[in-house]
């Protein structure tokens, strides 16, 4: 069963070919997905990589754990699910309400 990981401190200019070919040593890579800023489209610095197998998702967090790439220690570990947002674009509500001086 395959296994998400999470990979923080990526370097701006890492690309999803080097991390591919970097954990491809630990064991089958199924995906790599670096994340990329909605608004702007420039890299956020981490990403998750899909292992084929626990066991190579575990090798890989061992082997890269800390593991230097474009001279930047990476944080690699287990990916927790997605947590549900709520509000939709930044949660309340805004209006005109207190704080100003009404006029007449």
């Amino acid at each position: 069963m395959a296994k998400k990981l999470y990979v923080g401190n990526l370097s701006y200019g890492t690309t999803q070919e080097s991390v591919r070919t970097l954990f491809a040593q630990a064991g089958d890579v199924a995906e790599v997905t670096l994340i990329n800023d909605r608004d702007t489209g420039r890299p956020k610095g981490f990403g998750f990589v899909e292992m084929a197998t626990e066991e190579a998702a575990q090798e890989a967090i061992r082997r890269f754990n800390g593991f230097t790439l474009d001279n930047r220690p990476l944080t690699v570990n287990e990916a927790r699910p997605r947590e549900e947002r709520s509000g939709g674009f930044g949660g309340g509500r805004r209006d005109n309400r207190g704080g100003g001086r009404d006029r007449y």
